[in-house]
């Protein structure tokens, strides 16, 4: 069964809003290194699957261009100054150069505009996003705006390095306030801009755990960084923009923060955070977009990943909504696991927008 693109934006709005949505929301997002590896296999997999992929036209992908430079292999700076090295086409690299590794600098430092060179140093041209939403909006869609990745929190261990901001985190370092700010003012404009060309959904993405715990104290987290959240969060909600908040990482201490922050959809990853920790923390609080367990993926058997879904479902839906789920399937992913994981959607649920 073939859904329109209203009809998709309506479901997607009701498992949001826990308004008794016809089906769950799913999606199966393939990395550009994927697309390198399998190329014409995976594209016929994605054929097969329609109700996942109903937007998708055979020779429509090409498995080799990446426009992303972040995901290129060598080097590039970003609009901030920080270096990037990648040494996996197709995956994102990582930053190497720290331009405010050393306090000097700051004093010094100009922070980029983003209402001129937008995400990853490349131009905006917000006149033509305002077009695009105008017609998106005509055809039934949410015009969906988004942060780069690594908005806040991140951002601040890409200036400074990891371990220096956890050392400034843990001694209270005077200057940190002032980086804080910094970065803070850069997103509310960021987001301000979306906001006036018309977003209905803004997407922001901060990894803010490790394996299985968080890198700094809840304590810390609440002083540092969730009024930033709080700020740019209560942003959107003044003017009905839907909050889409994805981190990596363990952060079950600390769903109540963000939900207090503003958080309408949270994507969170199960492996870090476990079925039956979500349930506890945030089932029913807030709608939970689901990321399935990436690192389960590659070494599964079929049966396996069947189970994993199913009881992810079992755990965390409820007719009243609030529950979506997202694969994310890195190259490492064997070809009939990717198929497996999007049999398995297409019987629980049905495509997202």
């Amino acid at each position: 069964m073939s859904y329109s693109i209203l009809e998709r934006t309506e479901n997607y709005l009701k498992a949001v809003n826990f308004e008794n949505p016809e089906w769950i929301p799913c999606r199966v997002s393939l990395m550009p290194a994927t697309w390198r590896k399998y190329r014409e296999a995976l594209e016929e997999v994605v054929l097969r699957h329609p109700k996942i992929f109903p937007d998708y036209k055979k020779g429509s992908i090409n498995f080799d261009a990446i426009a992303d430079p972040g995901y290129k292999r060598g080097r590039f700076t970003d609009s901030w100054g920080c270096v990037w090295e990648n040494v996996e086409e197709g995956l994102e690299g990582m930053v190497v150069v720290h331009p405010l590794k050393d306090w000097k600098n700051l004093e010094s430092y100009i922070p980029p505009d983003p209402l001129i060179q937008g995400e990853r140093g490349r131009p905006a041209d917000w006149e033509r996003l305002r077009e695009v939403f105008r017609e998106k909006k005509l055809n039934g869609e949410l015009a969906s705006g988004g942060l780069p990745h690594g908005f806040m929190y991140m951002r601040l261990y890409y200036l400074r390095g990891f371990e220096n901001l956890m050392i400034d985190i843990a001694t209270d370092e005077p200057r940190l306030e002032k980086l804080i700010d910094m970065v803070l003012d850069y997103n509310i404009k960021f987001i301000e801009k979306w906001i006036e060309v018309g977003a209905d959904l803004i997407h922001f993405g901060d990894d803010l755990g490790n394996q299985d715990r968080l890198p700094i104290s809840p304590e810390k987290f609440r002083k540092y960084l969730k009024p930033c959240y709080k700020k740019m969060f209560s942003l959107c909600q003044k003017n009905n923009v839907y909050v889409y908040f994805h981190s990596d990482g363990h952060i079950l201490e600390i769903i109540d923060d963000l939900i207090d922050c503003g958080v309408d959809i949270l994507n969170p990853q199960v492996g870090a955070n476990t079925i039956d920790g979500l349930v506890e923390t945030a089932k029913s609080k807030v709608c939970i977009d689901l990321d399935l367990d990436r690192q389960l993926f590659p070494f599964a058997k079929p049966q396996e990943i069947r189970e994993h879904i199913r009881e992810a479902v079992e755990k965390l839906n409820s007719p009243r909504g609030g529950l979506m789920l997202i694969a994310e399937c890195e190259p490492d992913v064997p070809l009939e696991n990717i198929e497996t994981i999007c049999t398995v959607l297409e019987e629980i649920g049905g495509p997202s927008i």
